[in-house]
């Protein structure tokens, strides 16, 4: 057991011509009886300029002494670091002064008292401040324009002030005798020695039952849970989707014809409208005067010809989608014998531009007219008012067309064939993104089902919010949940329509948020990790729920103090 006290401060007068006068420290040390074995030893930040005098001893018997006595206030400046680590572990701190020096006392008050405030920041340390000396000019008279013998003591007032200002105990030592050594100063000192004691015993206990309490209680042992299937290289398949959709040519809704009709190729308006800006004028998602290429526009009407219907209009409001789809006849037969070819490479994310260049020239065997379809391909996605995006292409160079180009269609009515209501609000979105993305949404569309026929669509069980965030990830290929709890209501989202990978990227997130968390915050955070146990297991998401399980059994101290633990069967 041991007792650290930090003096700061320096007794003797600043014009005193006897510096052999004993400091106070070395005087109560000397004189106690309680007191044995002294050493002491100089520490100094430079040659011949000590910063404090460490003396130990022994108290009590068996309690070793530490006290580090520092004669001078400029440690706070030069060795702030050293200050801080002796106010830290210092168990008393006793701040001295002579009552004859107003002017170390004000330096003292204004500038090194506050960096003491701020060094003990919320520590219980008892402080003692002693005021040394007898005042050499009487009592000071009180009259404002007497400032000259205001200034050369330091009044019993403007001591107990200062003591309030840090909650210290406050005394007056006139002279370092035995009386005021032993008595005043070695009465009140031995008290908060032992006070320290005490509290140092009590703690001590209380630890020591808190690991016996430990060691009687041992929380599960649980094998490390396998790593999440998204973090093992799932892949996206979000290519693979719009590709099979044109494949089985659910939801269709344009076909394009020879001129003879003896053939036709159906597609979707929203999958060739997000690469194409041609196929947006085709479709009369732009009008022509929003064309800044006329090239486009040139384009457009030399290789297609809408043959019925209104292409500047989507389907008439409250009209189902079983209408007929949108026919466009291709003028140009060439171009029309490779257009599936064309379709394939489009829905396939546009950039196997080496597979199609492949295909066109098996198909047609001539490479005049291959090179006549490759070039019309590029005139079809280029970017107009811009240099051609395809022009001299590879794979790597056109490779993402159109995977971000879908989301200028997300949330908005422009080609939208179904309105989601949801808490009161609409939400559009085409049933071609739908089908492909999601196989309970092309069962609900397709089959014999209300929604099959139906504009409106209402969903229960899930916010806007999440719904939008679904939505968002059929058409994008992405989410970016804010927090934990939005994570888990969009893996309950994806779990009640079966998209697997979506429930992967949203265990994946609620894991390395977790992870993230220090221990600090896992104790005091008002999230409930026993509730998003529950809900994983509830829709089956066994990835996450396992892994939440050995994380609580991981952090068995912390969540087994908290409320929500009984709840675990």
């Amino acid at each position: 057991r041991s007792v650290n006290i930090v003096a700061f401060g320096n007794e003797r007068d600043g014009f005193s011509e006897d510096n052999q006068q004993p400091s106070l420290i070395w005087s109560y040390l000397g004189r106690s009886a309680l007191i044995s074995q002294i050493d002491s030893s100089l520490s100094a930040s430079h040659v011949g300029n000590p910063v404090f005098t460490e003396y130990q001893a022994c108290i009590f018997g068996n309690v070793r002494l530490v006290v580090h006595d520092c004669p001078v206030w400029d440690i706070f400046d030069s060795d702030w670091y050293t200050s801080c680590r002796l106010i830290g572990g210092a168990d008393i701190i006793v701040i001295k002064y002579s009552v004859n020096d107003k002017t170390s006392f004000q330096e003292l008050k204004d500038n090194y008292v506050p960096m003491v405030k701020k060094a003990l920041h919320h520590c219980s340390v008892p402080v003692i401040i002693s005021a040394i000396g007898a005042r050499k000019n009487g009592v000071p008279c009180t009259c404002p324009l007497c400032t000259s013998d205001r200034r050369s003591c330091i009044t019993t007032s403007e001591g107990v002030q200062l003591a309030k200002e840090l909650g210290a105990t406050y005394l007056e030592l006139h002279t370092l005798n035995d009386f005021y050594i032993q008595k005043c100063f070695g009465g009140v000192l031995e008290y908060f020695m032992i006070q320290s004691l005490n509290q140092k015993s009590s703690e001590k206990m209380k630890k020591k039952k808190k690991t016996q309490k430990c060691r009687r209680v041992q929380p599960p042992q649980l094998e490390q849970p396998e790593k999440m299937p998204i973090l093992k290289g799932e892949a996206s398949h979000y290519n693979a989707d719009l590709h099979n959709l044109l494949c089985c040519c659910q939801c269709a809704d344009v076909a394009f014809y020879p001129e003879d009709l003896s053939t036709v190729v159906e597609a979707h308006k929203i999958i060739l409208c997000s690469v194409s800006h041609l196929f947006m004028l085709l479709f009369g998602v732009k009008s022509p005067s929003d064309a800044h290429d006329a090239s486009v526009v040139q384009m457009a009407q030399s290789l297609f010809a809408v043959q019925a219907g209104d292409p500047f209009s989507s389907f008439p409001r409250g009209v189902p989608p079983c209408v007929p789809p949108f026919r466009v006849v291709v003028k140009d037969s060439v171009f029309c014998s490779c257009l599936p070819d064309i379709l394939h490479f489009i829905y396939s994310g546009a950039f196997q531009w080496e597979r199609l260049e492949e295909d066109v020239r098996k198909k047609l065997k001539d490479p005049d007219k291959t090179e006549h379809v490759l070039e019309k391909v590029k005139c079809i996605l280029k970017t107009p008012g811009k240099l051609n995006t395809v022009k001299d292409c590879k794979s790597h160079q056109i490779k993402q067309l159109y995977n971000t180009s879908l989301r200028l269609f997300f949330n908005t009515p422009v080609l939208a064939d179904v309105i989601f209501k949801i808490q009161g609000a609409t939400v559009p979105a085409h049933r071609a993104v739908l089908v492909a993305r999601c196989e309970v949404m092309a069962a609900m569309f397709n089959g014999n089902y209300l929604e099959a026929n139906s504009i409106q669509v209402p969903v229960y069980g899930v916010s806007k919010d999440t719904f939008l965030s679904f939505l968002e990830y059929l058409y994008t290929d992405s989410c970016c949940p804010a927090s934990i709890l939005q994570a888990m209501s969009l893996l309950i989202c994806a779990e009640m329509y079966q998209v697997m990978r979506l429930q992967h990227i949203c265990e994946l997130y609620i894991i390395t948020q977790l992870q993230s968390m220090p221990s600090r915050e896992l104790a005091s955070t008002s999230l409930s990790i026993v509730s998003l146990l529950k809900k994983a297991k509830f829709h089956n998401s066994d990835c996450l729920s396992t892994w939440l399980l050995h994380f609580i059994a991981t952090n068995y101290l912390i969540f087994s103090q908290k409320p929500e633990f009984q709840e675990l069967s």
